[in-house]
């Protein structure tokens, strides 16, 4: 992953449920994935059960949307870099903004958000 910024089911994770302990998929691990939102913390940009693409070779940068590993769960975020400390910001405000270590945490950047219809597709 390039450099350049936690709850738990429910609250706008990225669900991996069904799949084995320390296996994501049958692809390579810089292969982009898809998970499905569960929760509205991170609403109104991304609906309960929205369908999100990750590339774990994504840029890092202040602004963009992340996948990290957040006390062993998984978790996205809008990432921060603010006076050299790096936040994961919930949109909705009802939710907590964490401050972590470093970019390490982070697994992945959201690159898409599907829709059922082309045009309902959005890029970051």
């Amino acid at each position: 992953m390039s450099a350049c910024g936690s709850g738990g089911c429910g609250t706008g994770d990225a669900s991996m449920e069904g799949w084995p302990e320390g296996e994501a998929s049958g692809c390579s691990a810089a292969a982009p994935f898809a998970l499905q939102v569960l929760g509205d913390s991170m609403q109104p940009e991304f609906m309960h059960e929205c369908i999100i693409v990750i590339d774990p070779e994504g840029v890092v940068r202040d602004e963009c949307y992340v996948m990290a590993e957040i006390n062993g769960e998984n978790t996205f975020r809008q990432l921060r870099i603010h006076e050299e400390k790096i936040y994961l910001v919930p949109l909705n405000d009802l939710y907590e903004t964490v401050e972590i270590p470093g970019i390490e945490v982070i697994k992945g950047v959201i690159v898409q958000q599907a829709g059922r219809r082309r045009k309902d597709r959005k890029f970051y």
